[in-house]
């Protein structure tokens, strides 16, 4: 299983299908998504679901772009829904994968990190993945993985994932579809993108911020 998961994303790059997850890329044919999306919206939204997932299961890079994508074809609503369960999905299939077909090749991966983990866990609970989703101390991918090898449940991964990612894929998707209008150089700094990506960079620190405001309630709480 380990060489099957291997295969798919040597292919991904060796057959150059990375490149369709680019900004370029998207900025090209987003005229033609959109046209595709407006005559057949379910059709198009359950095939960038399965993309999503798919990308996201395998860490395949380019999510960030697949989650602008939602904004710039789908729209704000129905591009924050589809990125947040496809997104949610994927995560939960790493996780999967983890904890039934990769354990020992994660364990010998990043075993070093796992005990940070567990610790954060029996400290705080499911509270310290929602952190995690919020202020992400380890690469996407690496959480997923890392998650699958401790005994959290599966509902509880996947519900709590979904609530700390969706934040973030709002203030993505939101990038996404502002991206999707830039047609000269002047659109760039509209005040609504400027807007966009100043939220991108705020809210790892108001997070932060929260996390510890909790974790001091709950310290003086336990004095």
């Amino acid at each position: 299983m380990i060489g099957l998961f291997i295969t798919a994303v040597a292919a991904v790059r060796l057959l150059g299908l990375d490149h369709y997850l680019t900004l370029s890329c998207l900025k090209q044919s987003r005229d033609t998504l959109q046209a595709l999306y407006m005559h057949h919206r379910i059709a198009v939204t359950a095939s960038y679901m399965g993309i999503y997932t798919i990308v996201t299961a395998l860490s395949i890079p380019g999510a960030a772009v697949m989650t602008m994508a939602g904004g710039a074809v789908l729209g704000l609503v129905a591009g924050t829904v589809a990125v947040s369960f496809a997104s949610t999905f994927g995560a939960t299939l790493a996780f999967l994968s983890s904890r039934f077909l990769f354990r020992d090749w994660v364990q010998e991966k990043f075993g070093d990190r796992l005990h940070t983990v567990n610790q954060g866990i029996r400290r705080e609970g499911a509270f310290y993945l929602f952190s995690l989703r919020l202020i992400p101390v380890f690469p996407f991918f690496v959480i997923n993985l890392l998650m699958g090898l401790t005994d959290m449940p599966v509902r509880t991964f996947f519900l709590i994932s979904q609530a700390g990612m969706l934040p973030g894929t709002i203030v993505y998707v939101n990038a996404g579809r502002e991206l999707g209008r830039i047609q000269e150089v002047s659109d760039i700094m509209s005040a609504r993108l400027i807007t966009a990506f100043v939220l991108l960079g705020i809210i790892p620190l108001a997070a932060r911020k929260c996390v510890s405001m909790w974790r001091s309630r709950k310290i003086g709480k336990s004095a």
